[in-house]
C-alpha cells in the first residue's frame, strides 16, 4: 500500500514563501497525475495544483503565478512552491494522486498571519 506524506509547511507571514514536498514509496509519481489540495478551517478541501507524468501543470487561479507544482526526480517527490503567501492560503496541504487517489495522507500545516 503506497503511503503518501507531506512535509515542509509552517508559519509564515504575508508576503512569505514555503515549500511543500509529497513522498510516496515506489515509483508512483511517474505513472500518476498528482495534485496538491487544501482544506482551510470549516472549508471543503480544495484542489490547487496538478502535474501529469509528462510534466504538464496547471493549478487553480487564485495561486496561478503564486505557487509552481513540479517533481523531483532525483528526491522522488512532487513539490509545491508556493510564494507572496496570504493568509487566504492557509490551511493543511495534501497530496494525492488525481485519477486513482489513494487513502489521504496528515497533511501539512500552512498558517500565513497577516
Amino acid at each position: 500500500q503506497v503511503q503518501l506524506v507531506e512535509s515542509g509547511g509552517g508559519l509564515v507571514q504575508t508576503g512569505g514563501s514555503l515549500r511543500l514536498s509529497c513522498a510516496a514509496s515506489g515509483a508512483f509519481f511517474s505513472d500518476n497525475a498528482m495534485g496538491w489540495y487544501r482544506q482551510a478551517p470549516g472549508k471543503e478541501r480544495e484542489w490547487v495544483a496538478t502535474i501529469t507524468p509528462a510534466g504538464a501543470t496547471m493549478c487553480r487561479s487564485s495561486v496561478k503565478g503564486r505557487f509552481t507544482i513540479s517533481r523531483d526526480s532525483a528526491k522522488d517527490t512532487v513539490d509545491l512552491q508556493m510564494n507572496r503567501l496570504t493568509p487566504e492560503d492557509t490551511g493543511i496541504y495534501y497530496c494525492n494522486a488525481v485519477f486513482e487517489p489513494l487513502a489521504w495522507g496528515r497533511g501539512t500545516q500552512v498558517t500565513v498571519s497577516s
